[in-house]
C-alpha cells in the first residue's frame, strides 16, 4: 500500500508568471522542502505532471507552461539572488534542472522585488541574478516606477498578445551552460546520420541543422510539422547521437539537447527557424535557444550560415520563428580558438498573473 507524503494542509504560497513566451510558477526556495527529491515530487503534483492535460494541477499542458523558477537570496557576492529553472513533463512526470530557461528568467527579477528579496529602485532596477543551472549571472533591468513593479508597458514581443513593460536581459559567461564548452563536441561541424550539424552550447545545448536535410522547407506551421511522425523520429534519433557527443549521456528523458532547423529568412530576418522541445514543434523560440543558434551561425564554417544573413555592422540576430522574430546580440571573438562568447542581450516582458496559494493533492510514495 502506498503512503501518502504529508503536504502543507494550507498549501503553498506561490506566483504565476508570464516570462517572455512561457509560463511558469514562481516560488521562493524558503516555502518549498529543502530535500530536492521532496520538492521535486511536491513540485510535480501541483503542476499536474502525468497526465497529457495536467487536469488535477495547475499546469498549462504544454512544455511552455510547466515550468518552475526557484528563488532565494544568492549566496554569490557578484548576484543578487538564486534562480533554480525546473522544466517539468506534462505526460510523464519528469522534472530536470539540466537547462536554462531566458524566457522564465524575464520575471525572476519582478518576483524578487514582489518579494522582498531586493528593493526596488525610483524609476528602474537592475537585478543580478545567479542562474544556478549554469552558474552564470545575467542582469535584468526593469520599470519600478515609484518603487512598484510595472508590468504595463508599450513593448510588443512575438507569440504573446498585446504590450507589456520591457525586461532588459544581459548575458555573459553562458559558454556551457549544461555541457562545459561552447562547442562540446570539439568541432564547429559534425555529421550524424548524414546529416551535417552545429551542436552548440551558449545558454542552451543545440543541435542545428537545415531544414532541407531533413526533407522539409523550415517554413511549415508547428501544426503541420507535429502530424509529421516521420520527422519527429528522425529528430528524435539526431538529438539522441548529438547527446551522446555533446556529453550529455543518454538524454531519451530529457529535454534537451534542443534541435533548430534553419532555413533561409523569408520575412527580412537574418535566419528562419523551426524549433522541437524534444520533438514537439516550438510555435516559437527560447531564449537562449535563439542566443546559441545565433552564435552557430556566427562561427566559422557553422551550419546554416550560408544562409544567414546578418547586417553589415553589428552582431545583432533577427531569429523568424512560427509566431514572429526574436531579436539577440551576441558578441563572439572568434579569433582565438577555440572561438569565445563574450555576451549577448535580448529584450523579454513578463507579467504577474497570480499571486496566491495552490494546493497539490497527497503525494504517493
Amino acid at each position: 500500500m502506498n503512503n501518502a507524503v504529508p503536504v502543507p494542509g494550507d498549501g503553498l504560497r506561490c506566483m504565476l508568471m508570464r516570462g517572455g513566451t512561457s509560463k511558469g510558477l514562481y516560488f521562493l526556495a524558503d516555502d518549498l522542502p529543502p530535500d530536492p527529491a521532496a520538492r521535486d515530487a511536491l513540485l510535480l503534483a501541483v503542476m499536474g505532471s502525468g497526465h497529457p492535460l495536467q487536469v488535477d494541477g495547475v499546469g498549462g499542458a504544454h512544455p511552455l507552461a510547466a515550468k518552475v523558477a526557484v528563488v532565494s537570496p544568492s549566496r554569490r557576492e557578484d548576484a543578487d539572488v538564486d534562480y533554480l529553472f525546473l522544466q517539468l513533463g506534462v505526460g510523464e512526470p519528469t522534472i530536470t534542472d539540466r537547462q536554462n530557461c531566458g524566457n522564465i528568467l524575464a520575471g525572476v527579477g519582478p518576483f524578487a522585488v514582489e518579494r522582498g528579496l531586493i528593493g526596488a529602485g525610483r524609476e528602474s532596477t537592475t537585478a543580478r541574478i545567479h542562474m544556478v543551472n549554469s552558474r552564470a549571472v545575467v542582469t535584468a533591468t526593469f520599470a519600478t516606477p515609484g518603487g512598484a513593479v510595472r508590468y504595463a508597458g508599450d513593448t510588443a514581443i512575438a507569440g504573446v498578445p498585446g504590450t507589456a513593460s520591457p525586461v532588459l536581459l544581459r548575458f555573459a559567461d553562458t559558454a556551457g551552460s549544461a555541457t562545459g564548452s561552447l562547442l562540446p563536441t570539439g568541432n564547429t561541424r559534425d555529421v550524424i546520420d548524414g546529416i551535417p550539424v552545429s551542436c552548440v552550447d551558449n545558454g542552451m545545448p543545440v543541435v542545428v541543422a537545415r531544414a532541407a536535410d531533413l526533407g522539409i522547407t523550415g517554413y511549415e506551421p508547428p501544426e503541420e510539422l507535429a502530424g509529421n511522425r516521420a520527422l519527429a523520429r528522425r529528430v528524435q534519433a539526431l538529438r539522441l547521437a548529438a547527446g551522446q557527443l555533446m556529453g550529455l549521456g543518454d538524454v531519451s528523458g530529457l529535454s534537451v539537447p534542443k534541435t533548430t532547423l534553419v532555413s533561409a529568412p523569408r520575412d527580412g530576418g537574418t535566419i528562419c527557424t523551426r524549433t522541437f522541445i524534444p520533438v514537439r514543434p516550438h510555435p516559437a523560440i527560447g531564449v537562449l535557444g535563439a542566443v546559441t543558434v545565433a552564435t552557430a551561425l556566427l562561427l566559422p564554417g557553422g551550419v546554416g550560415a550560408e544562409l544567414a544573413r546578418f547586417p553589415a555592422s553589428g552582431q545583432v540576430a533577427d531569429i523568424e520563428h512560427p509566431t514572429g522574430h526574436l531579436e539577440v546580440e551576441v558578441e563572439l571573438d572568434t579569433s582565438s580558438s577555440p572561438p569565445r562568447a563574450l555576451r549577448a542581450g535580448v529584450v523579454r516582458t513578463a507579467r504577474k498573473l497570480f499571486d496566491g496559494t495552490v494546493y497539490p493533492p497527497p503525494i504517493a510514495r
